[in-house]
């Protein structure tokens, strides 16, 4: 009898290992699941993180791109604008002294020095360097038919003319290194002996007009 209890017994406390044993494995295990979950979850938070960090800096790019593309068009609208007000200044300020250049040949005070050209390009040669200069120096169109008559009594456009009095070149500077405070080239380029002589015209006679008025009454200018 002793020994049937013995066997009961020690039955009893296998069968008790083995649920001990059951209990313990299936806790262990939920403890390594919770741990792996734990663990998922911070790998997330921190995936969440940089995600979050990186749409940050994207969005600061943008900001950063369409705050440089506004600049860049406001001022290429600005100095579009700039450009169109100088332009429109100087196309009235040449109507006005058109309109002022006719008028004083209907009246008989600027003689009638030809035809206004429509642009530069109906000249050739050192005409049409004279007539770009021209334009350059700020006179309109309507003051060059004055310069070539001038300029084609005085030398006929050539930038080698020599005059016995010592003056030379297109403009016959007297004497013709006066030239030479606009280029050392004064004997033999043209643009430089007309930027001279541009110069020389509206200090001293304001504009070709002008100057081409005086030579018609005093033979020189």
């Amino acid at each position: 009898m002793d020994g049937l209890w013995s066997r009961v017994g020690v039955r009893a406390t296998s069968v008790g290992l083995l649920v001990a044993g059951v209990i313990g494995g299936i806790h262990l295990g939920q403890m390594r699941e919770d741990q792996q979950q734990e663990e998922r979850s911070r790998v997330a938070v921190r995936a969440d993180a940089a995600d979050l960090q990186l749409l940050q800096v994207r969005e600061t790019q943008q900001i950063a791109a369409r705050a440089w593309r506004h600049a860049a068009t406001s001022d290429a609208a600005g100095k579009a604008a700039g450009q169109a007000r100088a332009a429109a200044a100087k196309a009235r300020k040449q109507e006005k002294k058109a309109i002022e250049r006719k008028a004083a040949e209907e009246n008989g005070t600027v003689p009638f020095a030809g035809e206004i050209p429509s642009s530069c390009k109906e000249y050739s040669g050192n005409r049409a360097i004279g007539c770009a200069l021209t334009l350059e120096a700020g006179f309109g169109l309507a003051e060059f038919p004055c310069l070539n008559k001038l300029w084609n009594h005085e030398s006929g456009w050539n930038e080698k003319a020599a005059n016995p009095s010592g003056a030379y070149g297109i403009p016959q500077a007297l004497p013709g290194s006066k030239m030479g405070t606009v280029a050392s080239d004064w004997k033999t380029n043209p643009a430089t002996q007309i930027k001279w002589g541009l110069g020389y015209i509206k200090g001293r006679y304001d504009t070709p007009c002008g100057a081409w008025s005086h030579f018609q009454s005093n033979n020189s200018y």
